[in-house]
C-alpha cells in the first residue's frame, strides 16, 4: 500500500474521531430528561485520587425526571453530593442518607438557548478538528509527491480527502441538528 493511501486512511480515522468526540461531548449536555451521561464528567475523590463518579456508585434513571446515585460505600455520599454541587451540571442533589436523587427540572427557554449555543460551540470545535486533519493530510501528500510519489496519486488522494472532509462536516452538522432538536423540544 502506498504512502499516499495510508495518509488517506489515517485522515479518515482522525475525522471519524472528531465526530465521535462531538457525540460524546453532546451526550453530556442535558436536554430536559434524565440521562446518566450528564454526570460523566464528574470526578470524586476516592482514597486520595480523583475517579469518575461511576467508579464509586451505581447511577440509574428510575423515571424520565430523576437520576439516582447509590454510593457503594456510605462514607462516600457526602463526597459525591459535594462533587455534584461543585460541577457545572446545575442540579442540586437530594440526599436521604442512603441514596442521592437528582430531580431534573424542566429547562427554561433561556437555558435551552444556552445549551444550544454550547452544542454549537462543541460542533465548531469538531469541525476545526476535521479541517486540521484535511490540512495536515494535504501537507503530507504534497511532501510525499516531492519525495517521489506519483503526482496523479497525490491529486486523486487530495480529491478523496476533500470528499471525506465534506462527508464528516455534514455528519457533524447532522449530529448538531439532532441535538438542537432534542434540546428545544419541550
Amino acid at each position: 500500500m502506498s504512502v499516499i493511501k495510508k495518509i488517506e486512511e489515517y485522515a479518515e480515522q482522525k475525522m471519524l474521531h472528531s465526530v465521535t468526540y462531538l457525540e460524546d461531548a453532546l451526550v453530556r449536555i442535558r436536554a430536559g430528561k434524565a440521562n446518566v451521561h450528564i454526570l460523566d464528567g464528574i470526578k470524586v475523590e476516592y482514597y486520595g485520587s480523583l475517579v469518575p463518579l461511576s467508579n464509586v456508585a451505581t447511577i440509574s434513571t428510575p423515571d424520565a425526571k430523576t437520576i439516582t446515585i447509590l454510593a457503594w460505600e456510605k462514607s462516600m455520599i457526602k463526597t459525591i453530593e459535594k462533587a455534584i454541587q461543585d460541577s457545572d451540571v446545575g442540579i442540586t442533589p437530594e440526599n436521604n442518607g442512603e441514596i442521592i436523587r437528582l430531580g431534573i427540572p424542566p429547562l427554561t427557554e433561556e437555558r435551552r438557548k444556552q445549551l444550544v449555543k454550547l452544542s454549537r460551540s462543541e460542533a465548531e470545535n469538531a469541525k476545526i478538528g476535521v479541517r486540521n486533519v484535511r490540512r495536515d493530510a494535504n501537507d503530507s501528500i504534497k511532501k510525499a509527491v516531492k519525495e517521489g510519489a506519483p503526482e496523479d496519486d497525490g491529486d486523486e488522494t487530495e480529491a478523496a480527502i476533500k470528499k471525506l472532509h465534506d462527508k464528516y462536516i455534514k455528519k457533524i452538522d447532522d449530529v448538531l441538528l439532532a441535538k438542537e432538536k432534542e434540546i428545544m423540544t419541550v
